[in-house]
């Protein structure tokens, strides 16, 4: 087995890499553990040599934009990015983590699948495109590869790493002008001039909602260059092709969204969301044909008439410049031959001619009657249908139609009310933090104010959360904090520990910038983290002095208690003599126990002149001396004591040694 040299190493410090879950041509995907939050996370490499030349160094910057482009993005249905770094070359992404499976294993699975399933697995995708359309962004690889399903079900899109802002100039070439992206999902203009809007994501997601219909790609080839060549020449075909039973209405949504001529797609995600509603609603209602909804998807082509649509109804006018009518009629339906043929006219039959005779001239045929009637009948009979056709199609193209309220501004009661006046159903997005929008304030809707829209059409508010400003996390846990920030939409920075006498180890004492403080979302916010009780030191005092000690352990926040004095013949008056504790560490206002020398104890040394030796040694010894006794400068043998040195009624310090002199 190939050894990877990624797994098993800590990269910043922060992510320790573990198995490997997926492997692309520019990164490969593997399971980390964050160390610092204690978290599971997908953490993207870059396959180590890219970026070292020139011709790669894109690369690497496209890898870095991935990280940007996504962090822009704060949707239910986008894979979270949380860092991106440098480790010594080891270029990576700390990502989401999604368990589960992906919507090509789903398709293999299971496609063809029924229309309402499919619907349902594409509008959380059309819901984070339309999201990223709305920031100027575009993804430029949407296929089933790049579509994360969770175990819990949750959908979302991922690998951002071809987004790029929306521009008129937006190429989707880079080095050498070579194509990137994924060949069975290109749209037709970025095959012949390397050019992307938000339609050319809207092609894509329109591919890969006939390969859920159908269980296959529209267009095959042997080779890229042969499936490039069909998305430019040929359209998609219907899925009903393949699955007979599909609404017209399903076909015409697919039609619409892989239109070669990007002017006929929908403008953005954001609009085919709004289709796909309508065609879900269908669905769920149980409509088997409906030519209006039909009519009002499908894209509009003009065909010069060499047949009868299939489709009713069509939309006819006459074009000066043209001898035949031209039809404007959904496409790609199917042109019927006609079965109308023309017959020349038929001269009527000549009389018999009988032999001139002279009385009687030759007669001539007949003249034909002249068409002035019938022209004048038919052309007002064209002209009538011009009317019946013009009106049918400002029906179905205009006149049914209500324009959609404006509620952005409004509070979220009075756009409810303005809404339900209009006869149009709504559904809420996740909220945003807007500064200049105040808290429960529509900031946006979709579709927007003037859109043509049909009572019953869902519209899509977000409310305004208002200014977004850092919460207060004061007394919570490390982790209940970094989810309240990350509710806020609010980066985690780090955490600073303090020592704190009245906060737990592990509570968060206060954040930085302090709570209040007005940010944009993606801030980084820091927290500062208690550390519990701070430790003091104690060292042992024995045999130093009792005040030296209290002045020092006391401008550490301790106690010092003298529990005894007591007289001590080896510790100088004023030493501590023990103390408890006498080492380790103790905490602010605890107490330092300790018992101080009063010195050597000194006695009074009594007089014992003229008494016998023995009794006067006894009462020496009694009082805690010592005795020597010697004989005196006269001796005479009689045992009396005669004086002591140090003399009587002196001090002397218990168990020093007394001189006792006798005659």
């Amino acid at each position: 087995m190939e050894h990877d040299a990624v797994v098993g190493r800590v990269l910043d410090g922060r992510y320790r890499i573990g198995a490997r879950v997926a492997r692309g041509g520019m990164a490969s995907v593997y399971e980390a553990l964050d160390l610092r939050l204690d978290r599971t996370v997908a953490v993207k490499v870059m396959h180590a040599g890219l970026g070292d030349s020139a011709s790669d160094h894109e690369f690497a910057e496209r890898f870095v934009r991935e990280a940007r482009s996504a962090a822009r993005l704060s949707h239910p249905n986008v894979v979270a990015v949380y860092d991106q770094a440098d480790d010594d070359g080891t270029v990576f992404l700390a990502m989401e983590l999604v368990p589960g499976h992906t919507l090509r294993d789903t398709i293999v699975k299971e496609a063809p699948m029924s229309p309402s399933k499919a619907l349902a697995l594409m509008e959380p995708v059309l819901s984070a495109l339309a999201a990223a359309h709305r920031s100027g962004l575009i993804h430029r690889d949407v296929k089933p590869e790049n579509v994360l399903i969770a175990d819990d079900g949750r959908v979302k899109v991922a690998d951002f790493g071809l987004a790029k802002a929306i521009s008129a100039d937006t190429q989707h070439t880079a080095t050498q002008g070579v194509l990137i992206g994924t060949v069975s999902y290109l749209a037709p203009e970025l095959v012949v001039d390397g050019r992307a809007d938000a339609r050319a994501d809207v092609y894509a997601a329109g591919v890969v909602l006939y390969e859920l219909l159908t269980g296959v790609k529209p267009h095959e080839g042997e080779s890229p260059i042969q499936v490039a060549y069909k998305h430019v020449h040929h359209d998609v075909p219907p899925p009903s092709e393949r699955v007979p039973d599909l609404p017209a209405y399903v076909d015409a949504l697919v039609a619409r969204a892989t239109a070669r001529e990007r002017g006929l797609r929908p403008a953005d995600a954001g609009v085919m969301l709004h289709q796909l509603h309508r065609v879900s609603h269908a669905l769920a209602d149980g409509v088997r044909d409906d030519p209006e909804l039909t009519l009002d998807l499908a894209p509009m082509t003009l065909l010069t008439a060499t047949g009868v649509l299939d489709v009713e109804p069509v939309r006819e006018y006459l074009d000066p410049d043209l001898t035949q009518p031209v039809v404007m009629t959904p496409a790609p339906f199917t042109v019927r031959e006609p079965t109308t043929t023309f017959q020349p006219a038929t001269a009527p039959r000549p009389e018999p001619v009988l032999a001139p005779t002279p009385k009687q001239p030759r007669q001539r045929p007949p003249k034909p009657p002249r068409r002035r009637r019938r022209g004048i009948v038919l052309l007002v009979l064209a002209l009538v249908l011009a009317l019946g056709i013009g009106g049918g199609a400002f029906w179905y193209g205009w006149a049914r139609y209500d324009s959609a309220p404006g509620v952005v501004g409004l509070t979220q009661a009075a756009a409810e009310r303005a809404l339900a006046d209009a006869d149009l159903e709504l559904v809420y997005t996740d909220p945003v933090y807007d500064s200049d929008v105040p808290a429960g304030t529509v900031v946006d809707a979709d579709p927007g104010k003037g859109a043509q829209v049909l009572a019953g059409d869902t519209v899509t508010l977000t409310l305004s959360l208002g200014k977004l400003r850092v919460p207060q996390v004061r007394g919570l846990s490390e982790d209940d904090a970094q989810d309240k920030l990350m509710a806020r939409q609010l980066e985690f920075g780090e955490s600073i520990p303090r020592f704190s006498e009245t906060t737990p180890d592990g509570t968060i004492l206060a954040s930085r910038p302090k709570q209040g403080t007005e940010l944009k979302p993606g801030d980084v916010v820091d927290l500062i983290i208690s550390k519990g009780r701070k430790p003091i030191p104690v060292e042992s005092w024995v045999g130093k002095q009792v005040d030296r000690a209290r002045t020092v352990l006391e401008k550490r926040g301790l106690v010092v208690i003298v529990d005894d004095e007591q007289y001590n013949d080896t510790v100088p008056k004023g030493g501590v003599i023990s103390q408890n504790p006498s080492s380790g560490t103790l905490f602010r206002r605890d107490e330092v126990h300790m018992t101080v020398s009063l010195g050597v104890e000194m006695i009074e040394v009594p007089s014992v002149r003229a008494t016998g030796v023995q009794s006067a040694e006894d009462k020496l010894r009694a009082l805690g001396f010592d005795v020597d006794v010697v004989q005196d400068n006269v001796y005479y043998g009689i045992g009396f004591a005669t004086r002591t040195d140090p003399p009587a009624g002196s001090m002397a310090p218990r168990g020093s040694t007394i001189t006792l002199y006798v005659v």
